[in-house]
């Protein structure tokens, strides 16, 4: 945890630090076209309001870990506003561990490690300054979390493939008519999961009740 802040804040602070000498050279940001982008962050999931695990207040029920991965856009700036789509694919190293107590931070899947997300939207921005951009942003997700189960002897590895939505908000900074950075809050909640690829047969879809927090910073480049 304490070397994600630290990767968070230095991110921060680059960026900081690149925004002023960046400003002397452009009247105002471009938030037009294509672009590519890089992302870290902190990433955390956790059992819903259907799954919370009452009967043991030692259990966390959530994980957390560094999430990172790379993005796709396009965006149409239409004067005031900014209308684009967008994609990304993303890890994370979130996964269960255990405590001194033997207990878990199971929630609701079991013990797991968080796999691929993947995930397709669109977000709709308004220009708060020329070389800075507030947007809001929602679409579909998709990610694998992969569960680990033993009975001591035996060990079974096994895929749930999960839908979700996403929303979510931030702010850009055009650092020059090509390069911007981001920082952008999101939440993801996983409704209907499957099992696949593992030891056991695909499964039929069945209900189950995730949620997923992230604060991330991404830095890229537009074409």
């Amino acid at each position: 945890m304490k070397k994600i802040v630290a990767l968070l804040v230095a991110g921060t602070a680059f960026g900081a630090i690149a925004m002023p000498a960046a400003a002397q050279n452009m009247q105002g940001g471009n938030f037009s076209g294509p672009r590519v982008e890089a992302i870290i962050g902190y990433d955390a999931s956790q059992a819903g309001s259907t799954s919370d695990n009452e009967l043991n207040d030692q259990d966390d029920q959530d994980i957390d870990g560094l999430l990172y991965g790379v993005g796709i856009g396009y965006d149409m700036d239409m004067g005031g506003l900014v209308l684009g789509i967008e994609g990304e694919y993303t890890d994370s190293t979130a996964k269960t561990e255990f405590s001194d107590g033997g207990d878990y931070e199971g929630f609701g899947l079991g013990r797991v490690d968080t796999g691929r997300d993947l995930y397709v939207g669109a977000r709709l921005g308004a220009k708060v300054a020329p070389d800075l951009l507030a947007y809001v942003k929602g679409g579909y997700t998709n990610t694998k979390f992969n569960v680990l189960a033993t009975d001591g002897e035996t060990e079974l590895e096994q895929d749930i493939n999960t839908d979700g939505w996403r929303a979510g908000a931030g702010l850009e900074y055009a650092m020059s008519d090509n390069m911007f950075t981001k920082i952008e809050y999101r939440y993801s909640t996983y409704k209907e999961g499957e099992f696949e690829n593992g030891e056991m047969t695909d499964s039929e879809r069945f209900d189950i009740d995730t949620d997923r927090h992230q604060v991330v910073a991404s830095i890229g480049m537009r074409f």
